[in-house]
C-alpha cells in the first residue's frame, strides 16, 4: 500500500492562483487608460468581481456604448495582462 505522500508526489499538482478583486480592478484601470486615455479612465469604475465576471459602472450611456463596442478586445487584454482567463465577461451598470 502506498503512502499518501508518495501518491501526491507522483502527481503533478498545480496550484491555481485565485484572483482577487483588487488585482482585477488594477489591471482593468490600466487597460482602460491604454484604450481611452486619462479621460476614459475617469468614466469607468470597477464595482465588484465574482465568478469570472467584472461589474463596472459607467458615467453615462454614451460611455457604456463605447465600452460595449470594445468589450471583446478589452477582456482579451485584461486576460493577457493577468496571464490567465480570469475574466470571462464584463457587465456595465
Amino acid at each position: 500500500m502506498k503512502a499518501l505522500g508518495d501518491i501526491l508526489n507522483n502527481r503533478k499538482i498545480q496550484k491555481r492562483q485565485i484572483l482577487d478583486d483588487k488585482t482585477v480592478f488594477f489591471v482593468f484601470k490600466k487597460i482602460i487608460e491604454e484604450e481611452f486615455g486619462q479621460i476614459g479612465k475617469s468614466k469607468f469604475t470597477p464595482d465588484y468581481f465574482a465568478k469570472k465576471r467584472l461589474f463596472v459602472k459607467a458615467q453615462n450611456s454614451a460611455w457604456s456604448a463605447e465600452f460595449w463596442t470594445n468589450k471583446a478586445r478589452i477582456i482579451k487584454k485584461i486576460n493577457k495582462e493577468l496571464g490567465e482567463d480570469g475574466v470571462e465577461d464584463v457587465k456595465i451598470k
